[in-house]
């Protein structure tokens, strides 16, 4: 089992989460985050002076999957998610050790 997490611009939330569920995915938590990478932030003008926007705003998507649906949802996020431009964010992928249903007492891959 794999813990995907995607980090995106917050306006492809809706392409990525139609692209999921398209392949049949139920389920993601979904986290509203600041940071930066090569974007660097940006400056914005308030009133007459200028800022800095150091961190940006960005959402962290996470999803459990089994290992054989992890190609395909990890293509799925990358296509759905991309503008071609800096900033589009990163996927990371992590081993899951075991996963619990708290409901049900369900574990591993029975859980997802």
């Amino acid at each position: 089992m794999k813990l995907v997490t995607a980090i995106i611009k917050p306006f492809k939330l809706e392409d990525v989460r139609n692209a999921l569920e398209n392949l049949g995915i139920q389920g993601m938590t979904i986290t509203e985050v600041k940071g930066f990478g090569r974007q660097k932030g940006h400056t914005e003008l308030y009133r007459g002076a200028e800022y800095v926007i150091d961190f940006l705003p960005k959402l962290k998507i996470e999803i459990a999957v089994s290992d054989d649906r992890l190609d395909e949802i990890v293509q799925a996020i990358q296509e759905s998610a991309s503008t071609g431009k800096i900033g589009d964010g990163k996927i990371f992928v992590s081993s899951l050790e075991n996963v619990i249903r708290i409901r049900t007492g369900e574990v591993g891959e029975e859980a997802l």
